[in-house]
């Protein structure tokens, strides 16, 4: 005999099965609910993915740019040091052409008649080592005159040409062959920046100072070059 199933009082097989439907029902709406709120997380993640792989792009190519600029800097530095190697060559060429021509002249008309004139760069050495550079020299049988030459004098304390000068004066006094003979310096510049053309005057140089496409010799009353 088969076995019976004993409801409960009162509910009915009708009862108990559409439970068992609503029971199932809400099961796969909350599988629904999960799989969705799942769907959700992944989408997410993915724009979150997404996201940092557009920001690592985008740092990649921030990378890329600094490294061009670093190399236009460095292109930029180097154009810059073969612009001042030019900038050095014209200082050489400001002596050569617009000092030097006339520049004996101008010392003769004091009573020197310097008959030796370097125009650029002589170089005073030791050992075969130059010490020290001599943009004009000019030279006869009793004196010389050792003329530096720039585009802008300075006397500041970072950068004081009239002190230089005096060093170069000196190496040159030392190494001179030739002792017996007076040395004299001069500055000549087609700018002297404040306080300049007074430090050389006091440090007994002669000042010669562009004019035009000339350079004019300043000597104040009183004036007496220092001999070294």
């Amino acid at each position: 005999m088969a076995a019976s199933i004993d409801y409960p009082r009162g509910v009915t097989f009708e009862e108990v099965w559409a439970t068992l439907k609503e029971s199932s029902a809400k099961f796969d709406r909350e599988m629904k609910e999960s799989s969705a709120r799942f769907d959700r997380e992944m989408e997410k993640l993915r724009e979150s993915q997404m996201e940092t792989a557009l920001q690592m792009k985008e740092t990649d190519r921030i990378a890329k740019e600094v490294f061009a600029s670093q190399k236009e800097t460095a292109r930029s530095i180097d154009a810059l040091n073969k612009q001042m190697g030019g900038l050095h060559n014209s200082f050489g060429e400001l002596a050569e052409h617009l000092v030097a021509p006339g520049i004996a002249m101008r010392f003769n008309e004091l009573g020197y008649h310097f008959n030796i004139e370097i125009p650029r760069r002589f170089p005073i050495k030791e050992k075969g080592k130059t010490k020290a550079e001599i943009d004009i020299l000019l030279a006869n049988g009793e004196c010389i005159i050792a003329v530096e030459v720039k585009s802008r004098v300075q006397a500041d304390k970072e950068n004081n040409d009239i002190d230089h000068h005096i060093q170069r004066l000196k190496i040159l006094r030392k190494h001179w062959p030739m002792e017996q003979r007076k040395l004299l310096g001069a500055i000549a510049g087609a700018i002297f920046e404040e306080g300049a053309k007074e430090a050389a005057l006091q440090a007994g140089f002669y000042v010669l100072e562009q004019s035009g496409d000339t350079m004019k010799m300043d000597i104040p009353e009183g004036f007496v070059p220092r001999e070294w």
